[in-house]
């Protein structure tokens, strides 16, 4: 499997980004690389189409994480700090090295993005959703009858989460009144 530029440039941000939010010792800079890196997953997310899951990291992640964050740093003293990263002892980072390479070690037996051969395509389930959505539903569009039917509490649940984010960020601009 050879990555292409786009893969490595998104690749690279998320890591990126998730390493420089956790070695930040200022926490509005932390805050920021964590934006960044939500963002980074709601775009791997479209780019691995799946633009529901995507809306919801971008609008839950990168918007609504990131206000409440900042709201509470500005509810907040923070310290001053004369050192700009945080020191990682040896123990930590051969943990997360350890943890690094092993999960590398499964992304060869992933199949290549948009392989007609791949066992979710090619598989029984995707086609028996192709052969029954419309009769069991009468949806015309299959990816809707599998959002709304068969995945129907799946996706009342991540609605669920998207309003109670936006109800908890009402909650924290009205500093604590409920609307």
């Amino acid at each position: 499997m050879t990555l292409t530029l786009l893969e490595a440039a998104i690749l690279l941000f998320v890591i990126g980004s998730a390493v420089t939010a956790a070695l930040l010792r200022d926490v509005l800079g932390s805050i920021i690389a964590f934006a960044g890196y939500s963002l980074g997953i709601a775009i791997l997310w479209v780019y691995l189409q799946a633009p529901d899951v995507a809306l919801t990291e971008a609008a839950v992640g990168a918007g609504v994480m990131t206000l409440l964050f900042l709201l509470t740093l500005v509810r907040t003293v923070r310290p001053p700090s004369d050192e700009l990263l945080e020191s990682v002892g040896w123990r930590g980072a051969t943990a997360g090295g350890a943890l690094a390479a092993a999960l590398l070690t499964t992304v060869p037996s992933l199949p290549a993005i948009g392989d007609p051969d791949a066992p979710v395509v090619a598989g029984e389930v995707t086609q028996y959703y192709l052969d029954n959505a419309y009769g069991e539903t009468e949806v015309e569009n299959v990816v809707t009858a599998v959002l709304a039917a068969y995945r129907g509490f799946d996706t009342l649940g991540e609605a669920v989460v998207v309003f109670a984010a936006g109800v908890a960020v009402l909650v924290v601009l009205r500093q604590g009144e409920f609307v």
